[in-house]
């Protein structure tokens, strides 16, 4: 069986999502712990629930979701994997990181390169991954058809959708993202966003805004 948990980190409150089977095999999504107190919160999660961390994934690049990765790299030998189109993105992380003040090292690069329509494993559990483009050019959410459950990263939010004024994003993008590849999901699938509260698929059909608008 599969199972999830969300763990809010750093100022822009990212939710960061523990996958993990009942043997304790556990996939990070999104590690954005960035303090040392947030970092040893992480660790005394991973350690207090006996988890094994076998690997991490990121939604997307953006600085605010990129906080925790390199701790998951060398405390937990864990390659950082993304799609290839956030390659751009993860070399402007530092910068990025400059804007807001926060100190973010160089990346050397994305370990594994992800694509659409591919999948991981946790265990003989695995997640399928869709390509959501228009909030970030590589922006990846992760579906559990077992789980009923899709992570969406900054895509899809309760009641909202990611912002597309940032380099590489683009509000039709999204907005075709959102309808072709998540909203065909069944209705009752759980959405865990990037932010804030979960929502269903069914919810933001028929309630979000930007979804049941005339376009």
């Amino acid at each position: 069986m599969i199972h999830i948990e969300a763990y809010v980190y750093n100022a822009f409150q990212v939710n960061t999502y523990l996958v993990r089977d009942d043997a304790g095999h556990c996939l990070v999504v999104d590690p954005a712990c960035y303090t040392p107190d947030e970092k040893r919160d992480f660790d005394r999660v991973i350690s207090d629930n006996g988890l094994k961390v076998t690997g991490q994934v990121n939604t997307h690049c953006h600085v605010d979701h990129m906080l925790g990765v390199q701790h998951v790299q060398h405390r937990y030998h864990c390659p950082f994997s993304a799609h290839k189109l956030e390659e751009e993105v993860v070399n402007n992380v530092p910068l990025m990181g400059d804007m807001y003040g926060l100190v973010v090292e160089p990346f050397s690069g994305i370990d594994q390169l992800l694509e659409d329509n591919g999948t991981i494993h946790i265990g003989d559990n695995e997640l399928l991954m869709l390509h959501v483009p228009g909030h970030s050019p590589g922006s990846l959410s992760f579906y559990s058809p077992d789980g009923g459950f899709v992570i969406t990263g900054d895509a899809l939010f309760k009641g909202s959708i990611g912002r597309t004024d940032l380099p590489g994003g683009d509000y039709d993008t999204l907005i075709a993202s959102i309808r072709n590849r998540l909203l065909t999901l069944p209705p009752e699938t759980i959405v865990y966003p990037g932010h804030g509260d979960s929502s269903t698929i069914g919810e933001e059909s028929l309630d979000n805004p930007f979804l049941t608008m005339v376009q």
